[in-house]
């Protein structure tokens, strides 16, 4: 490749990591922005079951509470993303230079998101149920902080689970996930969005359960998970992080369980 191709696809790099930064930025603004306006019907699980099906959802209805869980996975999860998108966008770049047809790549992005959207379905279907319990049975209320512990417990121990390095793996090594998963056009492209926001989920899935019982708009827990999985997927030592992180969240939700008044959000 010539100095004259490699200035320009250098430009094309930073041009997009900086919209993805920016776009990231934004999203963290308007959670920020967001979690200053709102006022809280529960506050983590154990206010969330007293308070019953509004607790978990802090009160939202179901659009209100997918669109902001949207922008807090753009916040959370594009930066450790970036080396992906990155590399989707030289590749795509590269096939321009030669005269072949492209993908735009937001359409790689929009798959992926749309992945995290359907997790967030998930996550709002399981607070409404969690919810209707607390509502049917109110003494469950008071098991509410154990459960958070346990939830806890589960999010540590799965970080140590096979799948979870085995997804990490994909999500770490850009190179592989190309020569194994690459399709062409727009819908390749869109599957291919899909295929990565999969693995990322099935690696991150439970360290965003967390939110719940420490509170779904709680923005420095969601600081600490968005840095943990940046680290985990971009650091040499990434897979030793998880690990570790995984131990110590298996020593917390126990702490918790053994003495609920440790949650956080029962103090």
């Amino acid at each position: 490749m010539s100095r004259s191709t490699e200035v320009p696809m250098a430009r094309q790099r930073r041009a997009i990591l900086v919209a993805l930064l920016a776009l990231s930025a934004v999203s963290w603004a308007v959670v920020l922005w967001q979690a200053g306006t709102m006022q809280p019907v529960g506050d983590g699980m154990a206010g969330g079951m007293v308070n019953g099906a509004a607790g978990l959802t802090m009160g939202m209805s179901a659009p209100i509470f997918l669109a902001i869980w949207v922008v807090m996975m753009a916040a959370m999860m594009l930066p450790s993303a970036a080396p992906m998108i990155l590399m989707f966008d030289a590749i795509q770049a590269g096939k321009a230079r030669g005269g072949r047809p492209t993908v735009p790549t937001s359409v790689f992005v929009a798959g992926y998101l749309i992945v995290w959207a359907a997790f967030g379905v998930v996550a709002f279907t399981a607070a409404l149920l969690a919810g209707a319990l607390s509502d049917a049975w109110p003494d469950l209320a008071m098991l509410a902080p154990r459960v958070a512990g346990a939830v806890i417990v589960a999010a540590g121990i799965y970080q140590l689970t096979p799948l979870k390095q085995a997804c990490l793996s994909k999500c770490r090594t850009p190179t592989q996930f190309v020569l194994t998963s690459w399709r062409d056009g727009l819908p390749g492209a869109f599957r291919m969005g899909l295929g990565h926001g999969a693995y990322c989920l099935g690696c991150c899935w439970l360290l965003f359960v967390v939110l719940f019982p420490l509170g779904i708009m709680n923005v420095a827990a969601m600081a600490v998970v968005a840095l943990l999985v940046l680290a985990e997927k971009t650091l040499p030592v990434g897979r030793r992080i998880s690990q570790l992180v995984g131990v110590v969240l298996v020593g917390v939700g126990l702490a918790i369980v053994f003495s609920p008044g440790l949650l956080p959000t029962t103090m």
